[in-house]
């Protein structure tokens, strides 16, 4: 039974051992090798092929996404244009509407000033030495004019009727309109020696200027 079992596993060894096995081993390798090969290039090709046809599809998808953005950034740019737009027009709608509110009583104010430089002269016309008990119907018919012209002095304060009277002051081209210009001793130059006629502002706007006469240096 020993002897057996020996002869058994000679004969197993000899055929691993055989040189036709040993010969064949190396060829099978190289077999094996070669198909792995293959499938590997065969897979490495698939995958160029799909990226080659991947590749139009992905610039086609740049180019719109690129598109796009610059249609959304023109867009934008727009709006944001059209908002200030709209903004500006909003704040001129408003400062005009403002303004007419201001200014819009400017005619009628302008004829009123007639009246107003009527009743002016009506009261400095009047000499004062005639106002007296003695004459009580000139001396009624003065109090009445004075207090027509203060109660119309008031109404013009209350819709911003500002009355310039610049005796003395600084001469101000936007404020007074000079008639003549004489040196007048103690008067600095550039200032106001007389007024000819009252001048206005309406709301800090020059209604009328006020017609004076300049003192120039001697």
């Amino acid at each position: 039974m020993a002897s057996w079992c020996v002869r058994v596993v000679r004969q197993s060894f000899s055929v691993v051992a055989s040189p036709v096995l040993l010969r064949a081993s190396p060829r099978l390798l190289c077999t094996a090798a070669q198909k792995k090969s293959n499938g590997q290039n065969s897979e490495e090709d698939q995958s160029g092929a799909q990226k080659t046809e991947d590749s139009p599809a992905m610039a086609a998808w740049t180019e719109e996404k690129t598109t796009l953005e610059e249609q959304l950034k023109e867009m934008t740019d727009k709006y944001k244009r059209a908002l200030a737009d709209t903004e500006n027009l909003r704040q001129r709608s408003q400062k005009l509407v403002e303004d007419a509110k201001l200014y819009g009583i400017q005619g009628f104010c302008k004829d009123l000033l007639e009246v107003a430089d009527v009743l002016e002269k009506a009261t400095e016309s009047v000499p004062k030495e005639e106002i007296s008990p003695q004459n009580p119907h000139l001396k009624n018919l003065y109090e009445g004019l004075v207090l027509t012209e203060v109660q119309i002095h008031k109404v013009f304060t209350k819709h911003g009727l500002i009355k310039l009277n610049p005796t003395g002051a600084k001469f101000d081209p936007y404020e007074h309109e000079a008639l003549f210009h004489s040196p007048v001793e103690g008067k600095e130059p550039g200032t106001v020696a007389l007024v000819t006629k009252v001048g206005y502002k309406l709301h800090g706007r020059t209604l009328r200027p006020a017609l004076v006469g300049v003192v120039k240096a001697p």
